[in-house]
Parts: structure tokens; sequence; C-alpha cells
């Protein structure tokens, strides 16, 4: 008994200061130097831990995340509500305006226009509104949260790797779960798929370019199937699965998609 005592006493400080999650902002500051001892561990540098320390409670991601709605939508609302024929329409139209650009991907990557137009369209309108929440922020934010804490923690962990590599600062903003640039990657899957398809030296989220060949190679390193149909029940439909957990979502991006390509 006396041997698990010794054991259970020696295990206490280490216990003691690891910082929970929490549900409000109380916790926030001690669990942060906590997750900085964490992040470096995971090979987060000096520009990352600095733009840690300077993360603020974002009490708008909470909120936003306490309250979607998309999951709730029949698909006939979500892409009203979305503007899917709006999209559809503009995003004809930017194909016909740029062919050797989308080609060029589909070349590349093997993922039709229409697919890349459609996400583009979705989540942003074209680049017109990529978000007003500081990213590092929003991010760091939910992955303190108790809801989802452990999905969210890698996406923190890759954006302060993302300030490390100059992808992004503490100034940068996106939406309010901390997905950045045209096509809002989370994150950790833009650090993990980001192209610089421009070639000047980094990968920029907020160039289209860059943005867009981003999201084709995630595609691609997700499974997709050059030359294959993307529709329910079709090979490429799991694919963009992968883009979006909402089932409204990811069958609205396959009918837009069909209907631009048409």
């Amino acid at each position: 008994m006396l041997r698990f005592a010794i054991l259970f006493a020696l295990l206490l400080p280490a216990a003691a200061s690891a910082a929970p999650c929490g549900n409000t902002s109380s916790g926030f500051e001690a669990w942060k130097k906590d997750f900085a001892r964490q992040a470096k561990r995971s090979g987060v540098k000096k520009k990352g831990l600095q733009a840690l320390a300077q993360t603020q409670y974002a009490t708008r991601t909470i909120a936003a995340d306490r309250n979607q709605k998309s999951f709730k939508y029949s698909l006939d609302k979500f892409m009203r509500v979305r503007g899917a024929d709006t999209i559809v329409a503009q995003g004809r139209k930017r194909k016909a305006r740029n062919p050797q650009f989308y080609a060029a991907l589909e070349r590349q990557y093997g993922v039709p226009a229409g697919v890349l137009i459609a996400i583009h369209g979705m989540e942003t309108g074209f680049g017109n509104f990529m978000g007003d929440s500081q990213v590092v922020s929003a991010i760091t934010t939910l992955a303190y949260d108790c809801r989802r804490s452990e999905f969210f923690i890698p996406h923190a962990i890759g954006a302060l790797k993302l300030v490390d590599q100059g992808s992004i600062t503490t100034a940068t903003k996106g939406a309010k779960h901390g997905e950045l640039g045209h096509t809002q990657f989370l994150p950790g899957n833009a650090l993990q798929y980001g192209v610089d398809a421009t070639g000047d030296g980094r990968v920029d989220f907020y160039n289209m370019t860059d943005a867009l060949a981003s999201t084709a190679n995630f595609l691609r390193k997700k499974g997709w199937k050059p030359g294959r149909g993307y529709q329910q029940g079709q090979p490429n439909f799991a694919v963009i699965q992968q883009w979006n957990a909402a089932s409204v979502y990811q069958q609205s991006i396959a009918i837009m998609a069909a209907r631009i390509d048409g």
C-alpha cells in the first residue's frame, strides 16, 4: 500500500499542473500556459508561441459554435438560404472567364472546375467575405472549450505553425471557427495540404490561386478519383464528405458543381 501511496503522491503534481478545458473564459489564461508547453513539444517555434500568448477568449466563436443551424435544414432550404442559384450563375461566368486556370488544376489534381468553384462560392462568396474573427484566437478558444477540444487541438497547433511559417499572423481574419482564406481551411488542414501554386515561396490562403490549388490538393489526397462521378452514391462523393460534416452541405456542393460544369 505504501508503494501505491508514494506513486500517487508523485503523480499528483503533474496532474495538478495540467490546465483542464473549460466552458467559460475563466480558465483560458491558465490553459494557454499549459497548452504552450504542448505546442512547443509539437514543434511550434517562437513566433507561434508569441501568437498563442496574445490570443484572447473568443466569445463570438463560442456563441456561433453553440448555435449551428445548417445541420437542421432540409436540402431545399439550405440551398435557398445559401444562394445556390446565384453561386451557380456566378460560377459559370468565373469558369468561362478563366477556363485555362481551372483546366490546369484538373490536369494536376483531377478535380473538376465545378467542384472547386462550388466550394469557393459556398464558403466565401468567391472571396467576397472571408471572415471577421481573428483566426488564432478563434481556433485556440475552441481547443480550450470542452465541447470538442480533442478535435480542435491539432488545428490550434496547426495555426501556430502557420504563424511560424509566415502564412498567417495574429491579426489574420477568418471565420468564427478559425477557418481561413478563400475556401475556409481549418488551420491543421491548411498546414498539411497547402500549396504554393504561385511559386512565391509562401502558401497564401488569401490568394485565390494558392487557395484553390490547396483545395484541389486536399480533395486529391483524400482519395479523389479523376474522371469518376461525385454525386451521391458515386465514388467521389465520399471525398466531398471529407470537406464538411453537414450532409446538406455535401449534397449542395455536388448538385451545384454539376450545374456549373454542365
